[in-house]
């Protein structure tokens, strides 16, 4: 038996970037095995997601420094080699992302530097994309430190923008034409490094 990364997702809402990723393992995915979702939200939809894969999912809802207590507390005891950010909408402390250097990714609904940093997050992104006029957008995976969207770049992938484009329309096609690929290949090509540390 070959030896995975186990991967815990953090989600605030929907999680269909974390359905991504449950549906990349075993093909997309196979250095890594999603083994917890936890969400700062008790009712987001993503909790179900995961219960229906047969993942622990866990819904962490303290505010301030007890969440990331309860959260380090949960990574521990499940041996959590990667974090994955897929559509979370708090930010981790210093201390939180120094702690897993190296070992905590994000998905970013943008061509980081554009639109990006705190402020900026789901259908805001786009908003600003299309007031701006842009023609291309897209999405970028980021490794993950105390500046929001700060940290450098794993991999992006350009979406064009069309004529009459809204927000919402933009946003489904920036999910399917770059998060829902971008995703599970940076978590593969993390856990492949991580494992090569390992080694």
């Amino acid at each position: 038996m070959l030896k995975k990364i186990r991967i815990a997702v953090l989600v605030s809402g929907g999680g269909t970037n974390m359905q991504a990723l449950l549906d990349a393992q075993g093909s997309a995915i196979t250095s890594g095995e999603i083994a917890l979702v936890v969400s700062n939200k008790q009712n987001a939809y993503a909790l179900t997601r995961a219960k229906k894969a047969g993942v622990r999912a866990v819904a962490l809802t303290q505010s301030g420094p007890a969440f990331e207590e309860e959260l380090c507390a949960l990574l521990l005891e499940e041996n959590i080699g990667l974090v994955v950010l897929a559509g979370f909408l708090k930010i981790l402390s210093a201390e939180f992302t120094r702690r897993y250097e190296g070992r905590i990714i994000n998905i970013h609904p943008s061509l980081i530097p554009s639109f990006c940093g705190a402020g900026y997050y789901g259908l805001k992104v786009h908003e600003a994309a299309l007031q701006y006029g842009v023609k291309v957008t897209g999405a970028t995976v980021h490794y993950v430190n105390e500046v929001p969207d700060g940290g450098k770049i794993l991999l992006q992938k350009a979406v064009e923008v069309k004529e009459g484009d809204t927000p919402e329309v933009l946003q489904k096609r920036v999910m399917e034409e770059a998060e829902w690929l971008l995703l599970p290949r940076a978590a593969e090509l993390v856990c492949q490094k991580l494992l090569q540390e390992e080694r």
